[in-house]
């Protein structure tokens, strides 16, 4: 306002009109063509007026911290705690799934296809294991499923978090909350949508291919089933969050899906891989999902079957000797199971942390 009056006080200078917006009027005036025609320099006219000393002399003033003052403090960087950023963020994501149909309702549809599909293919089978092809087929169903459903959540989960992941550089520049929080919300909101889905394709396969409906195999099969998705979807979001769009994570996520299919145990027995790289599959979470799977159900089956050259085995040697799945290991191989998404889901709260992909 000072500045203004300075500037209405010099001759040449067109007074301004009732009611034109004083903001204007300033950006007309001191246009170069203004200063050209009026020959005025105005930054010189600011320079040497009183206006400018008296605003050098309050600056110097309030620059200068009074006697006795301290700086502003504030015991954190987010004006919440972490536990009510936690909660706010999950609110956050529960209604940013529950209105995304797109990705939440075709996954469990396309749960139930596959469940389906399995159990039509494999209808009848767990039941009837009497020869060592009998137990492979069985085996299949669950091989089978590990691979299709997992790598399909993993895939799918992929863009969701890369959008996601873009409104949490935002949120996060403004205060709103850090990246823990968020990592905890991404990763909590999977939980019950895994279950649900796990649930529903564990009932319908375990139904239809005939497993023995005892309640200890039972939770057993959807124990392993659940904690198999969810690495899987923990996966895909962990190689979103160490890549910078969801491009480039699918096509590194895709490499590794490939080499756990190799060293899965189904296509070639871990005992008959080579010793130098026995080592990957004990490192690998599909082969550690078979195996918990496998043993759940057939390890302790002490039904004789007939072997590939017309011998008699027990189910459990078979097991034993063929694949090295032993029933007294199951304790081990549900911890393993369960330190996977544990893991996959530490190192993306980390890489959320650490990188930043923003291009802006």
């Amino acid at each position: 306002m000072h500045t203004f009056f300075v500037l209405k006080g010099n001759q040449g200078v067109n007074k301004i009109k009732d009611g034109y917006n004083p903001a204007t009027w300033m950006l007309e005036i001191t246009s170069s063509s203004k200063e050209v025609e009026l020959g005025i320099d105005f930054a010189d006219l600011y320079k040497y007026s009183e206006l400018y000393r008296r605003n050098k002399t309050l600056i110097k003033e309030l620059s200068t911290a009074a006697p006795g003052s301290t700086d502003l403090y504030f015991r954190s960087q987010y004006s919440r705690s972490f536990v009510t950023q936690c909660m706010a963020c999950l609110w956050k994501q529960h209604w940013s799934y529950w209105r995304n149909p797109i990705y939440t309702a075709i996954r469990f549809l396309y749960s139930t296809m596959v469940a389906v599909l399995l159990g039509t293919m494999f209808w009848n089978l767990g039941s009837k294991i009497e020869k060592v092809q009998d137990l492979f087929n069985a085996m299949g169903s669950m091989y089978a499923a590990v691979l299709l459903i997992g790598v399909k959540n993993a895939s799918s989960v992929q863009p969701v978090v890369a959008v996601e992941r873009t409104v949490f550089y935002r949120e996060r520049a403004a205060g709103m909350y850090s990246a823990f929080p968020y990592a905890f919300a991404q990763v909590v909101i999977e939980l019950p949508y895994v279950f649900v889905q796990a649930l529903v394709y564990g009932l319908i396969v375990y139904a239809m291919i005939g497993f023995e409906w005892s309640v200890v195999k039972v939770l057993w099969y959807l124990f392993f089933m659940y904690f198999t998705f969810l690495y899987f979807t923990f996966y895909g979001m962990m190689s979103v969050a160490v890549t910078p769009n969801s491009h480039i994570s699918n096509i590194v996520s895709s490499a590794f899906f490939s080499v756990w299919n190799l060293f899965s145990g189904f296509l070639v027995p871990r005992p008959k891989i080579p010793v130098w790289w026995r080592w990957y599959s004990w490192a690998n979470p599909v082969a550690w999902s078979l195996y918990g799977l496998v043993v759940s159900q057939y390890g302790d089956v002490k039904r004789n079957i007939e072997s590939s050259d017309g011998g008699i085995t027990t189910v459990e040697e078979f097991l034993n000797d063929y694949f090295g799945f032993k029933h007294d290991f199951l304790g081990v191989v549900a911890v393993v199971n369960v330190a996977f998404p544990i893991l996959f889901a530490f190192i993306f709260a980390i890489s959320i942390k650490m990188f930043n992909f923003q291009k802006r």
